[in-house]
């Protein structure tokens, strides 16, 4: 199983150089089926990200741009009464694909955002009353940007705690920024696929079945109960943080070719972007200068780790 991690690995580093570390966690949550929200600038490599893992996985890959006009139709698609057949007939949107790049997601009204819920939560959309299923491989890479608020409808806890992490590419090293210069002239060629649906399939099983210890889940559930009774956190993370945290790691473990969960999975890898996009803080506290990432850091340097 880590051959085709890791093959997976070096097909996008191919075309995204210097960023392991996003690498790493994004297929850390397709691998155990939860979605990703990356918060970047505009032009450090989201969209390229989100292609390129299409491409090495040979999947079906749409792209949405969110703007203000935007309505749920345009994202779940239709259904067009047909004059000649005097029947309704479904013409699907672009979340019917595998791998679904939602740009600037903040851009469009609650509205269409929310026509994302359903499909993130239950992998399928209701259309005029009916139910149409998603494909089991159905991933959601939503991009905004952190410092443009300009028109914007920030995203309601709920659709919040549908991402299973919030991770940022961010600039890279000057090495890479010239490496990534060089290979501009390379990438007239198309990206080769290396990995399969069945390849996948084999990760998400091989994911499942790595061991994690009582004592671990007792420590993931104290991290995330400790969001809920911190000052300053209005609102604090679910339990689908945890068992999230708990899925992201034992894909974590099976990409470091380890038979079980281990402490530095959760509390170093994970603990921050699986859980600090859930919380909301008070007036108070944002006001202070605090912002939930430093929070979760808090809350791991008040928690032993259980080894």
């Amino acid at each position: 199983m880590h051959k085709i991690y890791q093959s997976i690995v070096d097909n996008i580093e191919n075309v995204i150089t210097g960023q392991s570390y996003t690498i790493r966690k994004l297929l850390a949550a397709f691998v155990s089926g939860g979605h990703v929200l990356l918060e970047d600038l505009p032009g450090t490599g989201k969209t390229t990200l989100a292609k390129t893992l299409a491409q090495s996985l040979q999947m079906k890959f749409q792209r949405i741009q969110f703007t203000p006009d935007l309505l749920p139709s345009d994202i779940i698609g239709v259904s067009i009464f047909d004059q000649h057949d005097k029947s309704f007939h479904l013409h699907k949107g672009p979340v019917f694909t595998e791998i679904l790049l939602v740009d600037e997601i903040n851009r469009a009204s609650p509205r269409a955002q929310s026509a994302l819920l359903e499909a993130m939560g239950e992998k399928q959309v209701s259309i005029d009353g009916a139910r149409y299923p998603l494909g089991d491989f159905f991933f959601v890479i939503a991009t905004q940007n952190p410092i443009d608020f300009h028109g914007t409808y920030p995203l309601p806890e709920a659709q919040m705690d549908r991402f299973a992490m919030r991770l940022s590419l961010g600039y890279v090293e000057a090495e890479s920024e010239v490496a990534i210069l060089s290979m501009q002239q390379q990438l007239t060629k198309a990206i080769t696929a290396c990995a399969s649906r069945d390849d996948i399939q084999k990760l998400r099983q091989a994911a499942q079945a790595v061991s994690i210890s009582e004592e671990l889940k007792r420590h993931i559930v104290d991290l995330v109960r400790a969001t809920r009774n911190t000052p300053g956190v209005e609102m604090g993370a679910s339990p689908r943080a945890a068992l999230t945290l708990m899925k992201a790691a034992q894909a974590l473990a099976l990409f470091d070719d380890m038979p079980m969960v281990t402490p530095a999975h959760i509390r170093d890898d994970l603990a921050v972007p699986v859980i600090a996009h859930r919380l909301k803080l008070d007036s108070q506290a944002r006001f202070g200068g605090e912002d939930s990432e430093k929070v979760v850091k808090e809350i791991l340097k008040r928690i032993d780790s259980p080894i």
